[in-house]
């Protein structure tokens, strides 16, 4: 059978449910959104569950998964009614150093994030595929040994924290050396297991190379459950999509709807995270009591940002230069009823901060350089600059914190700074005293300080 994509779903499952999956070996993997996998599995054991009469389900962690035991598990007859499904998460089994710079990147949204457990998990996916041991430390890698494991250049910056993480979980390294185990599953299934033994494999990146996933693709079902990434029209198109059914469907549960500019708004608010928009759709829903309809009104009582989460994103977003997220959080704010003069107070304390740490890089001592790392800003660099005692009350705070402000600082010129700074005070003067409306005011200034170049 060949590879389905995702919206295909329901065919395969009408199959499934009428005994027409004979010809197809008991064995599935889907592959991307971590979330819609398990929401796929979910429908397909389902399903599984209802042809055969019932069954047992047995889950397993992929992080924590013995794949040796796992498929000494497959190949045993049950005398047991119904179905015997082994559903693994997390898979390792289609890891390869091809989809190394992948997991990385989903290492550092999560950590960006500040999701510890997910962070961790894609940590120890990394981990692995390479066969590290927990006393190999990832800080302490050459650029070339970090190629030649990995496949891609080794990170900027000071990676104690990576190691720091993963030294505070206890997963074993059994799912470790994947390619030898994989082979082994090709061959058994090959072979044939007993037929109401049936394993369900997920994986966010999966090496699509490798011969246990061209197997499954020919033999089994593959269900391509990826979404395509980015800030493009058409990517976020297909997200706004997924997100718009993954609210109908939860909200079908509690048999409720919800109002159209309400919908937007949710969307807006939560970005895609398709976990976190399922709990806020359930809070609404529970939220609302004996009502069918979900108002802007409710949504705004449940699923609010706190002024300083919504500031700080704004002043993130500028200093990433995302011109079109910028936009975004800036009309949201005006709309939950912000006063354009504090969003100019944030912008001005933000750049005044950007500027006094410029002004000390560029003082002869202590020596700010560039790429320096965590380790090096906390131990040296820091207390220096503490010893000198100026500008104590923004020295405050976590040294990473600071770390991090230091090397966003390095990206601007004072004179930009300061001119910056110039705008602020004359947007400021308009929004006192012009007819014209805040946000146009805000939103040109803000496109202004963006064309500009920052050196």
């Amino acid at each position: 059978m060949a590879l389905i994509k995702r919206t295909e779903l329901p065919a395969l499952l009408e199959k499934i449910e009428q005994g027409k999956m004979d010809d197809l070996k008991n064995i599935f993997i889907f592959f991307g959104e971590r979330f819609l996998c398990r929401e796929a599995a979910d429908s397909v054991q389902k399903s599984l569950l209802t042809y055969s009469g019932g069954g047992a389900v047995n889950s397993i962690d992929g992080d924590n998964e013995d794949s040796s035991k796992t498929l000494g598990q497959l190949m045993n007859f049950t005398l047991l009614p119904g179905c015997q499904i082994f559903r693994v998460t997390d898979s390792r089994l289609f890891h390869s150093k091809s989809v190394a710079s992948a997991v990385w990147a989903k290492v550092e949204q999560a950590k960006s994030a500040n999701n510890e457990k997910a962070c961790r998990r894609q940590l120890l996916s990394f981990r692995s595929l390479a066969g590290l041991g927990h006393d190999e430390l990832l800080s302490e890698m050459s650029g070339g040994q970090w190629q030649g494991l990995f496949g891609f250049a080794r990170p900027a910056g000071d990676l104690s924290w990576a190691d720091a993480l993963l030294a505070t979980t206890e997963a074993s390294n059994k799912g470790g050396g994947a390619t030898d185990i994989a082979a082994r599953y090709v061959e058994v299934f090959k072979k044939g297991v007993p037929p109401n033994n049936i394993l369900l494999l997920s994986a966010e990146a999966v090496d699509k190379r490798k011969q246990l996933f061209t197997f499954i693709k020919k033999e089994g079902v593959v269900v391509d459950c990826s979404v395509v990434e980015g800030v493009g029209v058409a990517a976020q198109k297909e997200q706004k999509e997924i997100l718009q059914e993954v609210v109908r469907k939860s909200l079908a549960g509690f048999q409720k709807k919800i109002v159209p500019q309400a919908l937007e708004r949710l969307l807006e608010r939560v970005g895609f995270h398709p976990v976190a928009v399922v709990m806020e759709t359930e809070k609404l829903a529970l939220y609302v009591g004996d009502r069918e309809l979900i108002t802007v009104e409710d949504l705004d009582a449940m699923v609010g940002r706190t002024r300083e989460d919504a500031l700080f994103e704004l002043t993130d977003a500028f200093g990433k230069h995302q011109s079109a997220r910028v936009l975004v959080l800036l009309r949201r704010l005006l709309d939950q009823g912000m006063h354009g003069l504090a969003i100019l107070a944030t912008m001005r304390n933000y750049l005044r901060k950007m500027l006094v740490f410029r002004s000390l890089q560029l003082g002869p001592a202590p020596l700010w350089h560039s790429g320096m790392n965590a380790g090096q800003f906390q131990k040296v660099y820091l207390p220096a600059l503490k010893e000198r005692g100026d500008w104590l009350d923004l020295l405050k705070g976590h040294p990473y914190a600071l770390f991090m402000s230091f090397s966003k600082a390095q990206e601007f010129s004072c004179a930009v700074l300061k001119s910056w700074l110039a705008l602020l005070l004359k947007a400021e003067f308009r929004l006192k005293g012009s007819p014209i409306s805040p946000e146009l005011i805000l939103e040109e200034l803000f496109l202004t300080m963006l064309k500009q170049k920052r050196q």
